[in-house]
């Protein structure tokens, strides 16, 4: 295939070679002269601005942006100050820097997006020259002030400006410079005559190239590689250096023979390759240099500029745009003259086996002899994805896929992604499209990249296909192209809201995880308010929804969603919103009119607004809630009298309610505060605000028994409460002496064995004998067994015939000291009837159950017999 080779021209040990992306398609009268251009890398767009006529401020440049084939995108013309650069940031939008330090940014179709200055000191001192710069953090702008000063940003997203050190001796404009990534910090180069200074954020340093030309007695041009690794310094003398950024270690020297300045100077080194090289362009001439003497020379037109890219060096000019690049080792190696690289001869097989000659079985067991078969399907491959021509990519995927039948386990995924990624890359490289990606620059730049610039071109449809072709994640791919097409479509003035809506909701209908509140946030922003809402009603997530409508002043339709979706958190933040944003009286209208907003705003008034919630109760006309809102408000009140007026409030609210109940209660709560406090002043106790079962403990406790008594027939105390109270004052006290009087006054309600423990629980079994014997038969055992006295709960236990009873009495028996009781009680045990063999008559005689049972079922049947012989 001798035409691949034709435009092949050697290199010291490699090869380069110049291909034609496009025949441009702009029509411009005076080529790329006397204009500012950038164009961005990755086969990005081409922005163009006519310089300022300063003779004539009023005449207005035109600022056009291009795809890479010559195809109009956006035009404008220039309304702000005089640009001194353009630049592309690496999302594909333009930064244009002015002589004041402003830079405006525009989108990828001329839309204005923002703008930022670059300080005070670059504004007062003018701009003198400009470079942008990616770095690792993103896009950076590096200037040069009419001071002499550099200032920088590393990153114009969150602009953080760093003013660099003073170059010593500088009295003028540096010969050159360039911006440096190193340790991921941004530096700058500058040549001053034949020193180089680095500055970074706290020193200028002087440095020295290793092995410079003695001969140079100046740098006057120099440029860094598309990854920062490499430097390229041009000399006064002609000569090229070229080695690490970090101008560590030289690479290798040409002279160009040509002294003159340069337009331009670039970087020429693809990823992998073992041989430096650059490119040096003067009016009309292009030169190619690497670690050789010889160079390689093209004409181009005077109007050429060089856009540096990952794998070679884009030429533009006003009517073609080229890529010149060192050729792949995969596409050298196949297509070299003579070449008997496997790849090659693989080719050369597949060529005779479509003449249909037995050459090439013998090419093919050539290759399987050295057993490379496998390398030779691998090298027509990766040669596929560096060419530009679809017909030799076919010519070598085809050879690929005839090698890979004779081979019984070669994995198919590389071939098959090849072929799928040059189907993408072919459709993208489309003159209409003119993003002319090499393979290269697809795989660092990666799909996801690639939709995005389809989809700021506006060319959504390829960017689903690409897609869907390659089968990407839903979220990732369509869906995403999608909710972007949404967001353009719902910006265009001219339709209407309906169709809009219907449109929209009709594409998107199948598509996953699509978010229409940001579809509808963009309508919003473009003054259609009424679409948005149409929008919203698509977007399932009520969370999603109401933000933006209270950002859209839809209020109570916000309240209405948010009551809907059930999320208490939701409605809070609408209720708080409408609460800053509404009067009382608006306010309090339209919580009336959402019961279940209305209910949790007085939750949230319960612990944050008392006041509010009082309000909300008296226009409800809500009596029982405001009296038991005055209940809550008196235990907060320290002063009795305001105590007892709340209280007073509330019994008043209680009968307007027809809640006697509350009412009463609440006077008992009245009377018992005014008793404690009479109480306070005639004894000197602390008892106002205790409950009444704790006011009659303490009285019990100090001793003041009649005023217990008192207290307990006022508030009609139930018996047993008040007696287990002053059981448990007089066992506190160990007042036993008056217990016991207690136990005697009248037949106590509780029981006495409450006496028994109570007096065992302080430690005092000879009291709690004194109680035993007036136990009632059922506790008498428990009784017996709380005091110790085994024998006595044995006797109970064997006078109840209680098998229970007695088998708890044995578990406290010891076999050793208590063995005659122990013996007892199990002949005691053996005579107890079992449970449903026996019953108990009350004149204590026993009989068998199951006897009974027989004697009634026998009445039953002679009962029956008789009515039987009845005539």
């Amino acid at each position: 295939m001798a035409f691949v080779t034709a435009n092949w021209n050697p290199l010291g040990e490699s090869f380069y070679r110049k291909i034609e992306l496009y025949e441009m398609g702009w029509n411009l009268k005076d080529g790329l002269r006397d204009c500012l251009v950038a164009a961005a890398p990755y086969g990005g767009p081409i922005a163009l601005l006519k310089a300022h006529n300063r003779r004539s401020p009023s005449a207005r440049p035109q600022l056009e942006i291009f795809s890479s084939s010559g195809l109009p995108l956006a035009s404008f013309p220039w309304k702000s100050g005089m640009v001194k650069q353009l630049g592309w940031t690496v999302s594909d939008d333009l930064l244009c820097v002015q002589e004041d330090g402003t830079v405006l940014v525009y989108d990828l179709l001329g839309g204005f997006k923002r703008h930022f200055s670059m300080g005070n000191e670059v504004s007062q001192s003018q701009v003198l020259e400009t470079k942008i710069f990616h770095s690792p953090y993103g896009t950076g702008v590096a200037i040069l002030t009419g001071a002499l000063r550099f200032t920088l940003a590393t990153n114009i997203d969150d602009i953080k400006l760093r003013r660099l050190p003073e170059v010593p001796g500088l009295q003028g404009a540096p010969s050159c410079w360039a911006v440096l990534t190193q340790d991921r910090q941004s530096k700058v180069l500058v040549a001053s005559g034949p020193h180089l200074f680095i500055l970074d954020n706290t020193a200028c340093t002087p440095v020295t190239p290793p092995g410079l030309s003695p001969q140079a007695s100046s740098i006057v041009h120099m440029c860094v590689s598309f990854s920062y690794k490499y430097l390229a310094l041009l000399t006064d003398s002609g000569h090229v250096w070229m080695g690490t950024s970090n101008l560590k270690e030289k690479l290798s020297e040409v002279d160009t023979k040509i002294k003159g300045s340069p337009k331009q100077m670039a970087w020429c080194r693809r990823p992998k390759s073992q041989q430096p090289s650059a490119v040096v362009m003067w009016d009309g001439l292009l030169l190619v240099v690497g670690e050789c003497k010889e160079t390689i020379q093209y004409h181009l037109e005077d109007d050429s500029i060089l856009v540096p890219e990952l794998d070679g060096v884009r030429i533009i000019s006003g009517t073609h745009h080229e890529l010149l690049q060192e050729v792949p080792g995969a596409c050298e190696e196949i297509f070299k003259i003579a070449s008997m690289a496997p790849g090659a001869l693989l080719l050369e097989a597949h060529k005779e086996y479509e003449k249909e000659s037995q050459k090439a079985d013998e090419y093919l067991r050539e290759i399987k002899e050295q057993s490379l078969l496998s390398e030779a399907v691998r090298q027509c491959v990766e040669a596929a994805g560096h060419e530009h021509e679809p017909e030799t990519q076919k010519t070598l995927l085809r050879a690929a896929s005839f090698g890979k039948c004779f081979l019984s386990n070669f994995p198919p995924e590389q071939f098959v992604s090849m072929c799928k990624d040059l189907r993408v890359l072919n459709a993208v490289r489309d003159y209409t499209v003119g993003i002319p990606l090499s393979h290269t620059q697809f795989k660092q730049m990666t799909l996801q990249v690639l939709i995005d610039r389809l989809v700021y071109r506006k060319l959504y449809l390829l960017a689903i296909e690409v897609c869907r072709y390659l089968k990407t994640p839903e979220y990732q791919g369509v869906s995403r192209v999608l909710k972007h097409w949404a967001c353009y479509k719902v910006q265009q003035k001219e339709e209407s809201d309906e169709v809009i809506a219907k449109a929209v909701s009709v594409k998107l209908a199948d598509a996953a995880g699509i978010s229409y509140s940001e579809i509808a946030t963009k309508a919003y922003e473009s003054g259609r308010t009424e679409l948005a809402i149409k929008l919203l009603e698509f977007e399932p997530r009520s969370g999603e929804q109401v933000p933006l409508l209270l950002k859209m002043k839809k209020s109570p339709l916000a309240l209405s969603k948010a009551i809907e979706s059930g999320d208490t958190d939701l409605v809070y933040t609408v209720v708080m919103y409408l609460k800053n944003e509404l009067n009382r009286g608006d306010f309090f209208m339209m919580l009336r009119n959402q019961p279940v907003a209305l209910s949790l705003y007085k939750q949230f008034c319960k612990h944050q607004e008392q006041e509010t919630l009082k309000d909300l109760f008296n226009q409800d006309d809500d009596h029982e809630e405001l009296g038991n809102f005055y209940v809550k408000a008196s235990y907060k009140e320290q002063r009795l009298e305001a105590r007892i007026a709340h209280l007073q409030s509330a019994v008043d609210e209680y009968y307007k309610a027809k809640n006697e109940f509350s009412a009463k209660t609440t006077e008992d709560e009245m009377r018992l505060l005014r008793f404690q406090r009479k109480l306070e002043e005639e004894k000197d106790e602390q008892l106002v605000g205790f409950s009444l079962q704790d006011t009659m403990t303490t009285l019990l406790s100090v001793g003041l028994h009649k005023h217990a008594e008192q207290l307990y027939k006022d508030f009609r105390m139930p018996d047993k409460r008040f007696w287990w109270l002053k059981l448990k004052a007089l066992a506190e006290k160990e007042d036993w002496e008056e217990l016991e009087k207690f136990s005697k006054s009248k037949k106590s309600p509780i029981g006495y064995l409450p006496f028994v423990e109570v007096c065992i629980k302080h430690h005092n079994k000879c009291e709690a004998r004194k109680y035993v014997a007036k136990v009632s038969p059922e506790q008498k055992v428990k009784a017996h067994l709380a005091v110790g006295d085994v024998e006595g709960a044995a006797e109970a236990a064997i006078e109840r015939r209680n098998e229970s009873e007695i088998s708890t009495v044995l578990s406290r028996c010891s076999a050793t000291t208590d063995h005659l009781l122990v013996e007892r009680l199990n002949r005691a045990k053996a005579t107890v009837p079992k449970k449903g063999s026996s019953i108990t008559f009350t004149d204590g005689t026993l009989q068998s159950r199951r006897l009974l049972q027989e004697q009634r079922s026998e009445r039953k049947r002679g009962y029956k017999l008789k009515r039987s012989c009845r005539p």
